[in-house]
């Protein structure tokens, strides 16, 4: 499944880099998506996806640390149970199509699974039978640079035509996936479900073994110290950009940039990070989740 998934992945990327800027990007349901990875059909698709209880399964806002998070759960996964999962294969279901959904749907359990989706978007089935779920965000001035580099330089993305018009997009959800603060918003409404456990970018950087302790007891699996500082040791964001090339290929360094905390403020001008303080503080000054996102310390 892995090698047949990659096959049709590097044949998209082909016909992407073919493609007008203003094809690559289409509304479904008034939210925009990459026509190439997730076209329509596979957002209809994904409404046959059913959750199983044991099913791990990783969520993130896009550039908040979703594909360091995949290697970080792939090395818990083998640390844990001894079976490899390395595999170059991404957990994003929306990228899944009909054809993958139902070879997932044959698939032994436990499955990793991974979704950019906004959390009323994720099936129905996987709250219903209480899959658990990792939650991962970052502070929204890192996010944004992030997300504005990964675009012009995805080929399945449309290049922006400036570091002001992305700024501008970004703040009012005209970007791929939708609104930062609504997504953040939706899961902050989650945050006492126990089958949700909601992670910042900046405390994993912060302290890595700390939360690989976390993650493993959230998902039922018993690591010892030596296997935790294992896992975190071959988890650091360098340590993931330099074997980028084995797992992502050409994309390694486009999905692995910086990963810093602090990079915006490399490109942000007085005035934008004034409007983008009064955002965070319309939508989630006084919420858990802002308050967990440390927004003082880390975007002053």
């Amino acid at each position: 499944m892995s090698n047949t998934f990659l096959a049709n992945m590097q044949s998209r990327i082909q016909t992407a880099q073919e493609m007008k800027d203003e094809e690559k990007l289409y509304r479904h349901n008034g939210v925009l998506y990459p026509s190439i990875m997730c076209p329509e059909e596979h957002l209809q698709a994904l409404a046959n996806i059913q959750g199983r209880e044991d099913d791990i399964m990783l969520v993130a806002y896009p550039k908040c640390g979703f594909n360091w998070m995949v290697g970080v759960l792939r090395k818990i996964m083998a640390e844990a149970t001894g079976m490899k999962t390395e595999s170059r294969m991404p957990p994003l279901m929306e990228f899944f199509g009909p054809d993958v959904i139902k070879l997932v749907e044959q698939a032994p359990s436990p499955r990793f699974l991974g979704t950019h989706m906004h959390p009323d978007n994720i099936p129905q089935s996987f709250y219903q039978n209480k899959t658990k779920m990792l939650v991962i965000f970052r502070n929204p001035k890192d996010t944004l640079v992030s997300y504005y580099h990964f675009c012009n330089n995805n080929p399945v993305l449309p290049s922006m035509k400036s570091w002001e018009s992305f700024f501008t997009d970004f703040l009012s959800g005209d970007v791929p996936w939708g609104s930062y603060f609504d997504h953040a918003l939706a899961w902050e409404k989650k945050m006492d479900d126990p089958s949700v456990m909601v992670v910042t970018y900046e405390e994993l950087k912060q302290n890595l073994s700390q939360g690989v302790r976390q993650i493993s007891k959230f998902f039922g699996f018993s690591l010892t110290e030596a296997q935790v500082q294992e896992v975190a040791n071959g988890s650091t964001f360098s340590a993931m950009k330099e074997s980028s090339t084995h797992s992502h290929g050409n994309m390694g360094n486009v999905i692995f940039r910086k990963g810093e905390v602090g990079d915006w403020k490399n490109h942000f001008t007085p005035q934008q990070n004034k409007e983008m303080d009064e955002a965070f503080n319309k939508h989630l000054k006084g919420t858990r989740l802002g308050a967990k996102l440390n927004y003082q310390d880390h975007c002053q």
